[in-house]
């Protein structure tokens, strides 16, 4: 028997960790925590949420069965294995908004039970296609008559300070969350708020008076701690203020206008009779190869990842750069309810290993493995676009999956010149006779389709050796 390997970024909480055991999830449920899940349980709680949707199913399994390093657990429970584990600081604006609402859904259910959150991470909301799902079973505990929401700071920092900086400044949160994954500061987002926003009353009592609390200007640091020891918030208060976030969460929209690429679906360099045969070309790699995860890179509005799932593949993770772009694919994701998560991704700077130990959040590189690959008008913006080798681009690329379709856009489409458009052309070897070689040095070809002559190129790769 193998022994089950802890999950790095489980070590914060000390009534369980999640495990890893030949392929299967597990969570341990130590001593300290055993009344309150025994409670949860008996309650029918967690059997609720999990039928609604709200919280990842798990079942109770023999802790003897799974050899776990420590002391015993007083419980083991086994998950089922989500698609892919992304982070705040990859979520597009809809699907923060998304997790922020079915965290408070949530916590609502489990008031009317008699069981409360004990944190509001962030890191404890995770995607099946678009539709988001709690994941950490420990943070529900009984609730105490009177006491306060000890989650309120975090779910600010977390979920509502983001979601506040882009709907009202125009300004993304990303690179903010991913320099700092406990999230951003309510008195640094109350100081780049403005007047006007003080006019708004949940604003106000969220943000601008919670940052005055937690300077300790409301009579010093110490009185204040002592205070908020002895603080009382009576239920109906409590879930008031869950009901008002909630209904002035689902109120925000994206502040920052249209970006650049959201319109490019409807608007390519394609002819019609090109487009059928991207789309012909594309459909027949996924039907042939059908990937259980696969990942389109520079999924813009989600057309290839759907056209994807129709051919065969199990689940979408999609990526692009493009912010208004990603919140189109993601409505779309939940009109069409498609198994399909769109994500934020900077191709060229992609999240490293992370957090405590440079393993508490794992990088790109080691989540993105999966069974196929679409990298669709992709390979410019890299090449091109941030000046990456194209022998380095195109390992990149193939290294993801063992196979997979990348295109090639010659310079002189429409789109390449775009990018040329304000800066010299030094890319000499930016060629269809580069991008062959650099294909060839890692894969096999195993189809071809020039879209026209001298235009576009899709290539259907076959890695050698399969998976890595």
């Amino acid at each position: 028997m193998t022994d089950a390997v802890r999950d790095a970024g489980s070590f914060r909480d000390p009534g369980g960790h999640v495990y890893e055991h030949e392929g299967r999830i597990l969570r341990t449920v130590m001593p300290p925590a055993a009344g309150s899940y025994r409670a949860l349980r008996e309650s029918g709680l967690l059997a609720d949420l999990a039928a609604r949707g709200l919280l990842l199913e798990a079942r109770d399994i023999d802790p003897a069965s799974v050899k776990l390093p420590g002391s015993a657990p007083a419980y083991l429970l086994e998950h089922p294995r989500l698609p892919f584990i992304s982070y705040p600081y990859e979520w597009g604006f809809a699907a923060r908004r998304a997790a922020a609402l079915r965290h408070l859904e949530l916590h609502l259910a489990a008031l009317d039970k008699g069981f409360t959150l004990s944190d509001a991470s962030a890191y404890n909301i995770q995607f099946q296609g678009p539709e988001p799902v709690f994941i950490d079973h420990l943070s529900l505990r009984p609730y105490r008559p009177g006491e306060i929401w000890t989650g309120h700071r975090q779910f600010c920092m977390q979920f509502l300070n983001p979601l506040l900086l882009e709907a009202k400044l125009g300004i993304s949160p990303l690179a903010w969350l991913r320099g700092q994954i406990d999230g951003i500061d309510t008195a640094d987002l109350a100081r780049l708020l403005r007047w006007k926003h003080r006019f708004s009353w949940t604003i106000l009592a969220h943000v601008f008076l919670q940052a005055r609390f937690q300077s300790g200007a409301l009579g010093g640091a110490r009185k204040s701690d002592a205070k908020l020891k002895q603080a009382q918030l009576p239920l109906p208060a409590l879930r008031n203020m869950l009901v008002s976030l909630r209904d002035f969460i689902s109120g925000l929209t994206r502040g920052g206008g249209q970006t650049v690429w959201s319109d490019y679906a409807g608007n390519t360099s394609y002819a019609d009779a090109e487009a059928a045969r991207k789309r012909a070309f594309v459909g027949s790699m996924v039907a042939a190869v059908k990937p259980g995860r696969l990942i389109d890179l520079g999924c813009n509005t989600g057309d290839y990842s759907a056209l994807a799932l129709a051919h065969g593949a199990g689940t979408v993770i999609g990526f692009d750069f493009d912010l208004g772009a990603l919140d189109l694919a993601f409505a779309r994701a939940q009109r069409e309810r498609l198994s399909f998560l769109p994500l934020w991704l900077d191709a060229a700077n992609p999240s490293p290993d992370q957090g405590w130990g440079q393993s508490e959040r794992k990088g790109f590189a080691s989540r993105a493995r999966v069974d196929g690959l679409l990298a669709l008008a992709l390979l410019h913006h890299l090449v091109i676009g941030r000046n990456v080798p194209m022998d380095d681009a195109v390992a990149w690329l193939i290294d993801r999956a063992p196979q997979g379709v990348i295109e090639f856009v010659p310079k002189s489409d429409p789109m390449v010149q775009r990018l040329l458009a304000l800066r010299e052309d030094i890319f000499p070897d930016y060629d269809e006779a580069a991008f062959r070689a650099a294909v060839l040095r890692r894969a096999r070809i195993q189809q071809e389709e020039s879209l026209s002559p001298g235009g576009r190129l899709l290539i259907w790769y076959e890695r050698e050796g399969g998976m890595r």
